[in-house]
Order: structure tokens, then sequence, then C-alpha cells
């Protein structure tokens, strides 16, 4: 394997697959020397002296292209910022390489189809980094849903932040050793703020989700992972159309999208999901209400079937397990269990089937919320065909489908 972003999450994937007995690292990148370079000295430190047959120590890149030039990787996991995900993943997938990618898995509803259609035309695997559908509370909340435990759903809440907004950082002194226009890359050409870039190995998240040129803000964060659940729930790929919250305007205006919710996606079955401040994603049936969270778990009834009710039990997990037991032990539905996601996809590596948050996941994941990204910064309520995967109608005009690409870097 070859790993394509050395930041924070990428440390923490490293970790997990270095601990792959299946797995040999060969090679980082990192647009940063002092990341690339940790990096490496990660890797080579944890295989010691018990070095993997036919290993011959980690190489370090600058660029992605020269690390995907290598015939002897297999995969790649690419955790880059969202704005360079879907390029270096369609290259990866090309050059004949299997992909884990972070969520979200496109910065933009275009790349979104472009990936899912590479996929197919290689027939490479891809993993998307929702690990939410490797744990066990989401899976069961899910199948507790689409088995009618509690009964027809009318509605889900879902609970994040609002969108990203556009860069209006001030220019600061860069250090050398980061490759500031590699970082840049398909994004409009910007001054140098270490709040999008932080030098060197840290250890926070840094700010540049939270603009839109390279993130989506919460929508695409903490969005991509519950409305992943959402839609697997509800047994959906992606709404047919989506209500601009109130405000969406002024919130613009006044560079305050994080506090923007309330968007709502209306789906072919009827269901409407909103976004929320609450609890993770709630789905709302006719018979009661499942909760769940990452860490957190409720299963509710009405009055008369409240002695059913399993969340007397203590702990998430014991609530979890005895709701699936109680509830889903001769269940029509079943859904695809993964319990660790990075194992997943080495296993379907091998196997060459489909994981469990598999490119259709994580793009028709992906296209929701760049749908709600749209509704937000146009102010506009905006249709979809999620089988066509195009916009219905002339309310939103298509380049907001994709966005400029500088230089070479495009899709």
């Amino acid at each position: 394997m070859g790993f394509i972003g050395m930041g924070t999450q990428g440390r923490g994937l490293l970790g997990g697959f270095l601990g792959d007995r299946e797995v040999q690292v060969v090679a980082v990148c990192d647009v940063d020397t002092n990341r690339r370079e940790a990096a490496k000295q990660t890797v080579e430190a944890a295989y010691g002296a018990n070095r993997p047959e036919g290993w011959k120590g980690c190489e370090a890149f600058n660029n992605h292209e020269e690390l995907l030039a290598r015939a002897d990787i297999d995969a790649v996991c690419i955790a880059t910022p969202d704005h360079w995900h879907a390029i270096i993943t369609v290259a990866a997938l090309k050059a004949g390489k299997d992909v884990y990618c972070e969520k979200p898995l496109t910065h933009n509803i275009h790349e979104a189809i472009a990936v899912m259609d590479a996929v197919k035309a290689t027939g490479r695997v891809l993993q998307t980094g929702s690990m939410q559908r490797s744990m066990a509370e989401f899976r069961i909340a899910c199948e507790l849903v689409l088995n009618g435990v509690i009964g027809k759903i009318s509605h889900v809440h879902v609970s994040f932040s609002g969108p990203g907004r556009p860069n209006d950082l001030p220019e600061e002194a860069a250090e050398p050793g980061l490759d500031w226009d590699r970082w840049l890359g398909p994004a409009p050409l910007a001054k140098y703020n270490a709040a999008l870039a932080p030098r060197g190995v840290h250890g926070h998240y840094p700010a540049w989700r939270s603009y839109a040129e390279y993130g989506g803000g919460g929508v695409t964060d903490f969005g991509a992972h519950h409305l992943d659940i959402a839609q697997w729930g509800l047994g959906e790929e992606g709404p047919v159309s989506v209500k601009a919250p109130p405000g969406a305007r002024e919130a613009f205006a006044a560079k305050k999208t994080e506090d923007l919710r309330g968007c709502e996606l209306t789906y072919a079955s009827g269901v409407v999901v909103k976004q929320v401040q609450g609890f993770g994603v709630e789905f709302f049936g006719a018979n009661g209400v499942v909760r769940v969270d990452r860490g957190k778990f409720e299963l509710s009834f009405e009055k008369n079937r409240a002695s059913a009710d399993p969340t007397n039990a203590d702990g998430m997990e014991r609530r979890a397990l005895a709701a699936e037991k109680n509830f889903l032990g001769d269940a029509k539905v079943r859904l695809y269990k993964s319990v660790n996601h990075l194992s997943d996809f080495i296993k379907c590596v091998r196997s060459r089937e489909k994981p469990v948050a598999s490119e259709i996941a994580g793009g028709t994941t992906a296209i929701a919320c760049h749908l709600m990204g749209i509704a937000d910064r146009t102010a506009t309520d905006v249709k979809w065909d999620p089988v066509k995967r195009e916009l219905v109608g002339h309310a939103i005009d298509a380049k907001e489908l994709t966005r400029p690409y500088r230089g070479a870097w495009r899709l």
C-alpha cells in the first residue's frame, strides 16, 4: 500500500493499516516535508527488525503521480483535503490501484459521478471512510428501520453544522518545506494561511474544511457520515428534491454559514430528512423512534409497546444488542456486516467484492451533501433525479455541479 496525505487523519489510517499483517506499507506522500518524513520514519520504525518478506523500505514522495507510477503498489489510502480526493482517486483507479479514500468522497457532484464511473470502468475496489457503517449500533439501527420495527418512517433528523464559506483568510508568511502550489492543486490560487495547512506534524484537524474551495463545512464533514446512515436506513440512493433553509442568503452574506441549518431532503418514498442540531441520526416511525450516534443508541415505542423497550439495558452496546436480539431474530432484511472498516477493505481487495462503503455509498452520499450545499449557497430549492443523476428543471445552473479547475489538475 501507498499513503497519500499524511496529516492527522492520514496518520491514524496509517497506524490502522500497519497493524494488518496482510499489508505492507511501501510509500508515503505529502506536500509537507516534515509530515512525509515523519510518516516514513513511522513505517520503518513499525516494521523494525521484523521486516515483511520482500519489503525494501518506505519511499517518501512530494507528488502523488510518482507514487502511483510504482507498479508494485496494489492499493492506496487517500487522506488529503477534500478538493484533491476525486482527482487522485480517479488517477489511482486508472493506474490499476484499489482505493481507500476518506469521506466525503468528492468535492462536488461532477466528481462523484466521475469516481463511480471510474470504478465501474476499471473494475477496481473502492472503500470510502464512512466508518459508521462498520459500527454495530448504526447497522442495527438501520436494520430496525428497514424491517419495519418502528413502523412506516415519516421523517428523519440528521445533526451537523452548516456549509463551507468562501476563503477570506489573510496572507501569512510560509516557512520553507511546504509545496503550497501543490497543496492548492485544482483549487483557485490563494495566499498561504496556516489555518489551511499548518506546518509540520500537528495533532488537530485544520480549518480548510470550513472553506468552500477545499471542503464543504459541516455538511460534508459529519453530514457525510450521518446522511450516509440516513440513506442506508431508508434504502435510498439520493433525494429527489432539496429545500433551501431559511436565512441561507443572510448567513452567507454575514459569513456565518457554520450556524446555518434547516435543509430538507425529500426522497422518492416521501420521507423527509431534515438537518437539525440534535442527536446524530433519528428515524421517526409510526410506532416509535430509533436514535443513533457514535456510542449512543436508543429505541423507544409508543406507550402500548413500552414494555418491549430494550433501552433500559445498561450501556449503549447492550441496548443495541438487546434490540437486535429482541426484534431482528427473524429479520427479512440484513445489511452488510463489517466489524472493522480497514480490514473490510483489505478483505475485499482479495475477494474483489464491494466493501461496506463502496463507491456507490460514498458517491451517492457525497451527492446528497453537495445538493444541500447548492441549496444553501444559492438559497434555492433543488430538484434532482437520483437515477439519471442529473438536475431536474432550470432553477439551478449546471455549473453548480462542478467547479473551475486550476492548471492541469482537473476531471
